[in-house]
C-alpha cells in the first residue's frame, strides 16, 4: 500500500497560516541548533509548510517513541467503541496472569484501563529494566507500587505496553493488525512497523515507526474531531476526551509545558484546547482544534523542552498573524547535516587492509553488556528500549573502491554491510540490526599518516535515517593493532544529562536519587569504551 499523501497548500496563507511567522519559526529553529529532522505544519487538511533535515526526507519512517502512546490510547478507543472493553474494567480481569505473578494485591484490584491511559497506575518499573528479558508483564507485576491507583500520577512507559496486552486479549490480534481497517487503512498510511515484546505484543509506550506525513495525518484527524477526509474515523468521543485535562499533574511537573494536565496518553498544552502527541527527542504532535490545525516535529533534539519553546514562540500566532513574508523572501531551510570531506587516500595502508579482518576479544565488550548496553553500530539511543537489542561488533573488513569503502561487521546473529562515501558525499544503505530495519547515510575519511604520532585514522560516520544520533568510529591502525573509539552525536554525556533526573525519580530516597542522577554521566559513558582488537 502505497502512501497516500494530504493535499498542499500552494502557499501558506491559502489555508491561513501566515508565511512570515513560518519565516521566523524557521530562523528560530535554525539559529538555536535545534536538532530537529522535519517539521510540517497542517491546516484544513492541507500541508501549508514542510521542511526536512537532509538527508532525512518524506520517503523514510521515523522512530515515534512515546507518540506511540498516542496511537496506543487511539486503539484503546476503537475497542471501546466497539464494546469490548470500557474504561473502568479492571485490569487484573483482562491479564488474569498478573494475579499468577502477583496475587492477592489490593491495588493490583484495584487498577483500571483508565488508569493505564492517565498514567495514574501507580506502577513504577525501572527505566532502566532489560527489555530483552521478553517477560514485560512479569515486570509490570514486579514493579512496586508508589501509591495506589487513581492517587497520584507518574509517567510511564509499562502502562501502555499494558493496554496493548489487554487489547490483544479481546480483539484477539496485535494492535497493528487491529489498527490497519479502522486507523491506518482510512487515513492511507501503509502498514507500519511497531516494535514487540518478543511474544507479538507491541510495545505500546513505544518503538513505533511513521513517516511525517502519516504522523500528520492521525494529528489532523484528532485535530478535526476524528473526521478525515468527510469520514468520522476515529471516535468523536473519544478524541474530545483524549486531550481533556482528565488529571492534573501539576504536582508531578512544575514546567509550564508537562503541567498543564493530562488526557488518554496526551499531554495538554499550556494553550487552552490545544494537546499534543509527545516523544523523547522531540518527536511532536501539536494539535489545535480551535484553529483546526496541527504541528509536527520528529527529530533528535535531545531536551524537548528547547523544541517546544522554539515551537510555542509562534503559536498561535502562526493561525493568527495576517503578515505575509515580503516578496522576493523564502521561509529558510534547514542546513544540510555534515559529512566527512575528501581526504588523500592512502593505497599502501587500504591495500594492506584489503581482505582481512579485524577482530575484538570479548573482554572489550564486557563491561557495556554487563551494563545492558552493548556496544552497537547504532548510538545506544537508538536500542535503549529494544526487545532484541543489537551490539557486539566484532570481525570487521574493509573493501576500498575508486569512491567509497565498503564495512561489513558482525552483531549477534546478524552480519551487515554499509557502503560510505570517500569523497564527499554519503551513500545511502539499508542493514537490519536488533530485527529493525534501517535506511543509514554513510561515509569515511582518512587522518594522518602510518608513521605520525597517532597513525593513520579511519573516521566513519553512520546516521540512521529512521532515529536518532549518529554513530562516529574512529579507528587507528598500528601494524596488526586496531583501536576502535565509538562516539555519538549528540554526545553521551548530553545524553546522561537528560536522563539524570528521570533516573533519580526512580529512588525513593532523595539522597540516593541524586547520587544516581550525579552517576548517570559514568553510567552512561561506560556505554562507549574503547575497542582493542588485531588484524587477521
Amino acid at each position: 500500500m502505497a502512501e497516500k499523501k494530504l493535499p498542499r497548500a500552494q502557499r501558506p496563507e491559502e489555508v491561513g497560516v501566515s508565511s512570515a511567522e513560518l519565516a521566523a519559526l524557521m530562523r528560530d529553529a535554525v539559529d538555536a541548533g535545534l536538532e530537529w529532522h522535519s517539521l510540517m505544519v497542517v491546516r484544513h487538511g492541507k500541508v501549508a509548510f514542510e521542511a526536512f533535515h537532509r538527508p532525512y526526507s518524506p520517503n523514510f519512517p521515523h522512530v515515534m517513541f512515546s507518540v506511540s502512546k498516542s496511537v496506543t490510547s487511539c486503539a484503546v478507543g476503537f475497542a471501546v467503541e466497539e464494546g469490548l472493553l470500557t474504561v473502568e474494567d479492571k485490569v487484573a480481569d483482562l491479564v488474569p496472569e498478573l494475579r499468577e505473578f502477583a496475587p492477592d494485591d489490593p491495588n493490583l484490584e484495584a487498577l483500571t484501563v483508565r488508569h493505564l491511559l492517565t498514567m495514574t497506575s501507580g506502577k513504577l518499573v525501572s527505566p532502566m529494566a532489560d527489555k530483552a528479558k521478553k517477560r514485560w508483564v512479569k515486570d509490570f507485576a514486579d514493579g512496586k507500587w508508589s501509591y495506589p491507583p487513581g492517587e497520584g500520577w507518574n509517567y510511564s512507559n509499562e502502562g501502555p505496553y499494558m493496554l496493548c496486552v489487554i487489547l490483544k486479549n479481546v480483539t484477539g490480534m496485535g494492535v497493528v493488525d487491529y489498527l490497519m481497517p479502522r486507523l491506518f487503512g482510512p487515513l492511507g498510511i501503509p502498514r507500519p512497523f511497531w516494535e514487540n515484546d518478543g511474544n507479538g505484543v507491541e510495545a505500546g509506550g513505544w518503538g513505533l515507526y511513521l513517516t511525517t506525513e502519516s504522523f500528520a495525518k492521525i494529528m489532523t484527524c484528532y485535530a478535526q474531531g476524528g473526521v478525515f477526509e468527510g469520514q468520522q474515523v476515529i471516535p468523536a468521543a473519544w478524541v474530545e476526551e483524549s486531550g481533556s485535562p482528565l488529571v492534573m499533574n501539576r504536582d508531578h511537573r512544575t514546567d509550564e509545558h508537562g503541567g498543564n494536565g493530562y488526557g488518554y496518553c496526551f499531554w495538554v498544552n499550556a494553550i487552552p484546547g490545544s494537546y499534543r502527541a509527545d516523544g523523547v527527542f522531540s518527536q511532536m504532535g501539536l494539535i489545535f482544534p480551535q484553529y483546526d490545525a496541527c504541528v509536527m516535529t520528529t527529530g533528535g533534539e535531545v531536551f524537548t523542552r528547547n523544541t517546544l519553546d522554539c515551537l510555542f514562540r509562534h503559536l498561535p500566532q502562526l493561525f493568527e498573524s495576517e503578515e505575509v513574508l515580503p516578496e522576493g523572501e523564502e521561509i529558510p531551510a534547514f542546513p544540510d547535516y555534515p559529512v566527512l570531506a575528501a581526504a588523500p587516500r592512502d593505497s599502501a595502508m587500504e591495500e594492506s587492509l584489503e581482505g582481512r579482518t579485524v577482530l575484538f576479544p570479548n573482554a572489550t565488550q564486557r563491561l557495556p553488556k554487563t551494563l545492558g548496553f552493548p556496544v552497537s553500530v547504532m548510538p545506544v539511543a537508538v536500542f535503549f528500549m529494544s526487545a532484541d537489542k543489537a551490539g557486539g561488533i566484532d570481525k570487521l573488513r574493509f573493501r576500498f573502491q575508486a569512491n567509497t569503502m565498503k564495512l561489513s561487521w558482525n552483531e549477534g546473529a546478524e552480519r551487515n554491510t554499509i557502503l560510505c562515501g570517500m569523497d564527499g558525499r554519503a551513500r545511502l544503505c539499508k542493514i537490519t540490526l536488533g530485527g529493525v530495519d534501517f535506511t543509514v547515510s554513510c561515509c569515511a575519511a582518512w587522518e594522518g599518516t602510518p608513521d605520525g604520532p597517532g597513525g593513520e585514522k579511519l573516521h566513519v560516520w553512520i546516521r540512521p535515517l529512521n532515529s536518532v544520533a549518529e554513530r562516529r568510529l574512529t579507528f587507528t591502525f598500528k601494524g596488526r593493532q586496531v583501536r576502535m573509539v565509538p562516539r555519538t552525536a549528540p554526545s553521551l554525556s548530553t545524553l546522561g544529562e537528560y536522563a539524570a533526573p528521570f533516573a533519580a525519580a526512580m529512588i525513593p530516597n532523595a539522597a540516593l536519587g541524586q547520587f544516581v542522577a550525579h552517576s548517570m554521566n559514568y553510567v552512561i559513558s561506560s556505554a562507549e569504551p574503547t575497542h582493542f582488537g588485531y588484524l587477521k
